[in-house]
């Protein structure tokens, strides 16, 4: 081949071996035992793809310093292939480096014939293939169950109109994509999908986030700025987490929505927005407006429509079409042409109980793609997770699932007040919100 690789490991007989056996192959063959001078190797040589080792430093292997040098290439040179070299213990982390944007990886000892034809791979373009669907134009995966046809008649139904919708579901249930599929669906889809997670928004920057700001407003406002609401004008607005917004928010939110205008932080001058509005939460904002944690005018304003997607859990004859979906996608993605999956596959993914719903199985279908080394996907290529009993009781085996189990106990305890469960915890709600949305609470 015409091309050039660009190999960087800290074992000088590993370099040795690979550029006998490369030379045969490459034009070029550059080999680095440090990846001190790595970025600026590839300005100089321009190769055609890279392989990466995991581990550079001695004594060290846990595969950061790998995945560290990913990023960096893929944020100087995006379209730079790099093939991860790694070691069987190291995984996991190959597959924290694909979704990174890794082409590949190769474990050592490496197989010469499985090495080469993932290089060449790599660095070959694709001809004559479909160009993939970005990901505003992809729709939403529909099954096939009662439940969900039932949702999607609905959807169907109230798409066209500009009645506010609340959609509500565990984490992982996919209300986004939903709420997207609304938008797709809706008269407005020529127009912005504005997504604003109130869960990660704090509350010294919702007013600005969401309404903007005028230049001299605050210290760091140089220039006038529109919020997430102007920029929503003529599309559709969707907030997300609605039900973790502070009760003094909930009254500025309200304001909006009833008046539809917005005021920029540091003016007086209210502006005429349109806007079609959608809502999810994981919540159940009844109970909370029972409790007095969630302001009843502000629920029934974003509650016209209430759209509920049951878990996956509760609708088992979807798991194995998601699974087959997630296959097809990401045996695309990854270059694994003509992928299936086992009959005991098939049953143990059928047989789990998916409390983190369509998200876990998104992952688990990914991990395997990643992992197998054969044409049929097997159940030894699923790595899933230990379930949360029923029962609420829990082998806890990591700190992360020590800490998972901590925080939905102060949640029962404090029934539900995220605002007494922070200090409670002793961390800021912003905190919260986000180890509640990393552990799917």
């Amino acid at each position: 081949m015409k091309n050039t690789i660009l190999i960087v490991d800290d074992n000088r007989n590993v370099l040795a071996a690979l550029k006998l056996l490369l030379e045969r192959e490459f034009q070029q063959v550059v080999a680095l035992p440090s990846p001190n001078t790595l970025l600026r190797q590839i300005e100089q040589c321009r190769p055609d793809v890279v392989l990466l080792d995991m581990n550079f430093s001695a004594g060290l292997n846990t595969g950061n310093e790998g995945l560290f040098w990913l990023r960096e290439i893929k944020r100087l040179f995006p379209q730079l292939p790099v093939v991860l070299f790694t070691a069987y213990a190291d995984i996991e982390l190959a597959v924290a480096g694909m979704k990174e944007g890794a082409a590949d990886f190769v474990v050592k000892p490496w197989d010469n014939d499985r090495l080469i034809a993932t290089l060449i791979r790599a660095c070959t373009p694709e001809k004559n293939s479909p160009k993939r669907k970005s990901q505003d134009e992809c729709t939403l995966f529909w099954s096939d169950s009662p439940s969900m046809r039932e949702l999607r008649l609905m959807v169907e139904k109230i798409a066209p109109t500009d009645a506010a919708i609340l959609i509500t579901g565990e984490n992982g249930t996919g209300k986004t994509l939903l709420a997207k599929e609304i938008h797709r669906l809706s008269a407005r889809n020529n127009k912005s999908f504005m997504t604003v997670d109130l869960g990660a928004l704090t509350e010294t920057l919702f007013e600005s986030e969401l309404f903007g700001h005028v230049k001299g407003a605050f210290t760091d406002a140089k220039t006038d700025r529109a919020g997430k609401i102007e920029e929503a004008a003529g599309g559709t607005l969707f907030l997300d987490e609605i039900g973790n917004l502070a009760f003094p928010q909930q009254a500025k939110l309200l304001t909006v929505i009833q008046q539809r205008t917005v005021t920029r932080v540091g003016s007086n001058k209210a502006l005429p927005v349109d806007f079609r509005l959608i809502c999810a939460t994981n919540q159940k904002l009844g109970e909370k407006v029972l409790r007095g944690e969630f302001r009843e005018d502000l629920y029934y304003r974003v509650n016209t429509i209430h759209l509920e997607i049951p878990p996956l859990r509760d609708r088992r004859e979807d798991i194995l079409p998601f699974a087959k979906h997630f296959l097809t996608v990401f045996a695309d993605k990854y270059h694994k042409d003509g992928l299936k999956m086992s009959p005991e596959a098939a049953r143990k993914l059928t047989d789990h109980p998916w409390y983190g719903n369509i998200r876990e199985l998104e992952h688990a279908v990914e991990h395997a793609v990643i992992v197998s080394d054969s044409p049929e996907l097997c159940e030894q290529d699923f790595k899933l997770t230990t379930p949360i009993q029923k029962d609420n009781v829990q082998e806890v085996t990591t700190l992360d699932e020590m800490e998972a189990e901590m925080i939905r106990k102060c949640i029962a305890k404090c029934a539900g007040n995220l605002t007494t469960v922070a200090a409670t915890l002793g961390i800021t709600r912003q905190t919260l919100y986000n180890k509640m949305k990393k552990y799917g609470i």
